[in-house]
């Protein structure tokens, strides 16, 4: 069997290492693409001399949108024939990334789980570890569980693969960076326990460019015939990445991404999908130079027939 065909849920096991993708060296281009079709609006990335009087590097900022969708992206080895996503937990992304790094993904198949079948499919959950590295180092650690199909019978599997508010929480304060000079950025304006709905509203497109420039080799982004809509699927990311941008609006002061609690995609997305966001500032800890914020991040697609919840994000930021 060559390698794009599988794997299929009966082809793994627990402790199973897939294949790693291609490794991928940062550029400016990837930051512009990035912001392109986002529309993140992180100052230090986008500024370069507001990064370097910030960090005191020399060098240039990734997007750490980019770093991480890239990061997802490069694990799809084991989720070429993913029916879905269903959650990410226990996110932790360690450091800042510059222009010119290099960075790999690491996958492991960590538990599996049957789901029941869906007519004559078998299918079941697989719980997957990820380790991120890059030229300078550890860059991010995680876990997902996708949905795969069985090719044949379900192998009997039973883990408990949890779920997406199941697994520790990182220790972000640990990925702060120091020695920052922050004075530059927009002060803290927002009170815990605020919720702030952007007004401007965006839109799905250039679905397929994401999924290809972050090595994602999920069918169903790909194929409408992959897919039980009969449209093609969005990238988890892709909708994640505009909600990123959104928060990067709604927090101007944000100096980068730490981690993530938790993230559920609640429904599909589709390309074209408009798309709203809200924001609930949960926590607010002084944390070297700035402030540890957690934030609760709800999208929403909104047609004729309503607003339809499609995430339910967690995400844990450096702002000053």
């Amino acid at each position: 069997m060559h390698r794009l065909e599988g794997p299929f849920y009966d082809d793994l096991s627990v402790g199973t290492v897939l294949p790693s993708l291609p490794s991928a060296t940062l550029t400016q281009a990837d930051n512009l693409a990035y912001r392109a079709i986002t529309g993140d609006e992180n100052r230090l990335t986008a500024d370069v001399a507001a990064y370097q009087a910030a960090s005191g590097s020399s060098g240039e900022l990734a997007n750490p949108g980019l770093v991480f969708q890239l990061s997802m992206g490069l694990s799809t080895s084991a989720t070429r024939h993913a029916i879905a996503n269903l959650f990410y937990r226990g996110v932790l992304v360690n450091r800042a990334v510059e222009i010119g790094e290099t960075i790999s993904t690491t996958t492991t198949v960590l538990g599996m789980s049957d789901s029941r079948p869906k007519g004559d499919l078998n299918r079941g959950k697989v719980l997957l570890g990820m380790e991120t590295v890059g030229t300078n180092g550890p860059i991010a650690s995680y876990q997902r569980c996708a949905l795969l199909p069985a090719r044949g019978d379900a192998p009997g599997h039973s883990d408990d693969v949890g779920s997406a508010d199941s697994a520790p929480a990182p220790d972000y304060a640990s990925a702060i960076p120091t020695g920052w000079d922050l004075s530059g950025l927009a002060p803290l304006d927002w009170e815990v326990g605020s919720t702030f709905a952007d007004p401007m509203w965006d839109h799905i497109d250039n679905a397929p460019g994401f999924a290809r420039m972050t090595f994602n080799q999920a069918i169903v982004h790909r194929s409408a015939t992959a897919s039980a809509y009969n449209k093609r699927l969005v990238f988890g990311g892709h909708v994640i990445a505009l909600a990123q941008a959104s928060l990067s609006r709604t927090t101007p002061g944000m100096v980068t991404v730490l981690g993530w609690g938790r993230c559920n995609h609640v429904a599909p997305a589709f390309e074209g999908d408009h798309v709203s966001f809200t924001h609930t500032l949960e926590a607010a800890e002084p944390a070297g130079d700035g402030h540890m914020l957690t934030i609760l991040t709800k999208g929403y697609r909104e047609d004729e027939e309503g607003q339809t919840e499609l995430l339910d994000w967690q995400s844990v930021i450096y702002h000053r």
